[in-house]
């Protein structure tokens, strides 16, 4: 048996476990996830069930962090 990987899958790999990924531009949001960011980002919906969102769906972080950097 042998093990076979690149340097570019171990270099997104380590940008990802360092929370680097971020930093690329987020990909569109369908419209059912972009009005759960506008609820998000005006208080209607608690951290804690934000978090699941977010686990589900990892690019809603990007777009929260685009959108607290542009302010």
């Amino acid at each position: 048996m042998s093990i076979h990987f690149t340097v570019s899958g171990l270099t997104r790999n380590l940008f990802h476990s360092l929370g680097l990924d971020n930093q690329r531009a987020p990909r569109p949001l369908n419209p059912e996830q972009s009005l759960l960011l506008e609820c998000y980002l005006a208080g209607q919906i608690p951290e804690s069930a934000w978090n699941d969102y977010v686990f589900e769906t990892p690019e809603l972080a990007r777009h929260v962090n685009a959108r607290r950097s542009q302010h």
